[in-house]
């Protein structure tokens, strides 16, 4: 047995595909009409998005979590001045910032957004 799929539920999927292109997936457009995408990252593990219609129509009963999110994405950084470029254009094109850019004590360069769903994700670099 072993772990090889991350899905994520999205209420508007052109929105979250758009966010997670801008850190660098390679997601075709013609998936922003898909109500199930798959994009395989390197290593094989897929990273999966399912609109909330999805969703409910295997599981009637799903809704859709409240307060705090217990998982959480992060992508790497070629550097730190990267963290900060990649932060702020998407503070630019319209995107929650939860943490701004800032030197953790465990040697790295780290920020935190928000995905149009609210979930975190971490941009990092080592310092």
């Amino acid at each position: 047995m072993r772990l090889n799929v991350f899905g994520l539920v999205v209420a508007d999927m052109p929105r979250s595909l758009a966010f997670y292109r801008r850190l660098g997936l390679d997601v075709p457009p013609a998936e922003d009409a898909s109500p199930h995408v798959e994009h395989v990252l390197d290593g094989g593990v897929k990273l999966t998005w399912d609109t909330v219609e999805t969703i409910r129509s295997f599981d009637p009963e799903w809704t859709t979590p409240v307060g705090g999110n217990r998982m959480g994405l992060a992508f790497e950084c070629e550097s730190p001045a990267e963290v900060d470029k990649v932060y702020a254009e998407l503070l630019a094109a319209g995107y929650a910032g939860h943490k701004e850019p800032w030197d953790a004590f465990w040697g790295m360069r780290y920020a935190v957004v928000h995905d149009p769903d609210g979930v975190g994700v971490d941009l990092y670099a080592r310092l």
